[in-house]
Order: C-alpha cells, then structure tokens, then sequence
C-alpha cells in the first residue's frame, strides 16, 4: 500500500516527464518552423524570373525637372541595342514603380515573341502619385520628355526618334496626356485601363494638385474638343468590362472615332483594375507597340 510520499514523489515524476515532453514538442515545432522559414528564403533566392534572353538594367537618372535621383528599370531584348531599336516608355500605375513589370514573366514571354521587331522598354520611376504631369511636385511630365528619353536611349542604343509611350492606370493617363501634349513626338501611344476621370471631382485625391491642374491636364476634354489631338500616332485604348474607368475610355474612344483617329480600341475583353487582366494582355499590347515601332 502506497504512501501519501509514494504518491507525491510519483505525481512529480509524472510533471516532469509531461515537462520534457513538452518541451520536446516546443523544439520540434520550433525546428520545422526554421526549416519551413530556410527552404523559403533559399526557393527565393534560387527562383529568377525567365526574361527570355532579354537584359534588366536598373539605372538612375538625376533629374532636374524632379529635383533628385531617380530609378529607372531598362530591359533590352537579345540583339537590340545597335542604336536604330526602337524604344517603348512604359509608365507604372498608382502605387507601383519602376519595377513594377520586370518581375512578370507574362512580359518577357510577349516581348520575345516580337522578335527582331522587340522594342528596348523603359520603366522610369514616377513616385506614388505623379500621373506624370508637370504639377507642384515637380515637372513629371517634362523628365519623361526631356530626360528620361534622351538619357535612356543614348545608354543603351535606341533611336531617339523611334519611341512609343504607353502605361497602365495611373500611367496610362500620363502616356495620353503626354502624347497630347507633344503631338508627333511618338510613334505610338497606349493607354491601358488608363484613369481617366470624368470630371475633377470624380478625381482620385492627389491625383492633381486642383481644379486648373485638372483642367489643364484633361484628357477627355482635350480630345472633345481637339479632333487631332492624338491624330498624330495610332493609339491603343482597353479596359476589362469590370473596370471602373470604362466611362471614361468610352467617351475618350468616342472622341477618337468622331475624329477618325488610327485607333485600336477594347472594351470587351472579360476582367476588371487589377494584374490579372494585365498580364493576360502583354501580347496584345508588345504586338501593337513593336509594329507601330517598325513602321515609325
């Protein structure tokens, strides 16, 4: 018969054993954690994206129409660079950066698949919420025309006066603007899900700096009331039926239909704002650029 000392001395054997096996389960647990966390970290650093060939080159520019350094990302397809390729300026949307593109492989797979006609392309960096105009931030507008484009086509071999301009949202709104702007300076302009806004205010806060920045910067009412406003180069419009700026790329598409402008237009094609409908398109977008390049 047992003690009530028999008993606690068996009742702390039993703690500590249920002590120790928690503790083995804690390092065990512990242990496969910092395997999980290893073999993430090392997939990561193994896994590059397939440019297909192409070169990705981060540079910089220092600007004076945005005083300071600025990135710039440069892809140039294998065998471009002679100095007669052309050059494609592509603007990021809202948020993004200049690399924000160079990590899709849906990109460089539509851009080898353009072969020798494959444009070197150009992603400057346009901070949060420029969209790329010349504003109180600084003259966004002008760096992409005055330096972005000479620097970057004397870097890295493309014919300064064989460049195309498009974006994406926030950028694509830059490219048109900027095209309407500075008529036959660009072989080709695309506007891709591009924010264009019906009236000022339905604009995106810190999307202008007021009322006259909207009003000089007003793409649509440009083209209303300018038939050749963009009449200069052909022009690329799309966006998802989903997407919220479909009003105002409809009226701009109207626009360029009354002035019998060489226009390629989408508005049907499934999706909404957002990277899934993008990379689903590269093809559509490089195939336009490239031709509208070797045409130039």
């Amino acid at each position: 018969m047992s003690t009530r000392g028999d008993r606690r001395r068996s009742a702390a054997r039993k703690r500590r054993a249920a002590g120790r096996r928690r503790l083995f389960v804690a390092a065990a647990i512990l242990v496969a954690l910092g395997t999980i966390v290893w073999a993430g970290l090392n997939v990561s650093r193994l896994w590059k994206t397939d440019t297909h060939g192409a070169d990705v080159t981060e540079t910089s520019i220092k600007s004076k129409a945005v005083p300071g350094d600025h990135p710039v990302s440069v892809v140039v397809p294998e065998g471009a660079g002679d100095g007669e390729s052309g050059m494609l300026v592509f603007l990021h949307g809202r948020s993004g950066d200049n690399g924000s593109y160079t990590n899709d492989e849906e990109f460089f797979e539509a851009l080898a698949a353009q072969g020798d006609e494959a444009p070197i392309v150009v992603f400057p960096d346009g901070g949060e919420s420029s969209y790329w105009h010349d504003r109180d931030t600084g003259d966004w507008g002008t760096y992409v025309t005055d330096e972005v484009i000479p620097q970057m086509a004397e870097k890295f071999g493309a014919d300064p006066d064989r460049v195309a301009i498009g974006g994406i949202s926030m950028g694509g709104f830059g490219a048109l603007d900027l095209a309407e702007k500075n008529p036959d300076r660009f072989c080709a302009v695309g506007g891709h899900s591009p924010a264009l806004f019906l009236s000022g205010g339905e604009s995106a806060p810190g999307a202008f700096d007021d009322a006259e920045d909207f009003d000089e910067n007003d793409v649509l009412a440009t083209a209303a009331s300018d038939p050749g406003a963009l009449s200069s180069q052909p022009v690329f419009l799309d966006a998802g039926k989903s997407d919220p700026f479909v009003p105002g790329v409809t009226q701009l598409a109207g626009s360029l239909e009354a002035a019998g402008d060489d226009a390629t237009v989408h508005l049907n094609w499934p999706g909404g704002h957002d990277e899934d409908y993008w990379n689903a398109h590269w093809d559509d977008y490089l195939r336009f650029y490239a031709d509208a390049l070797a045409s130039c």
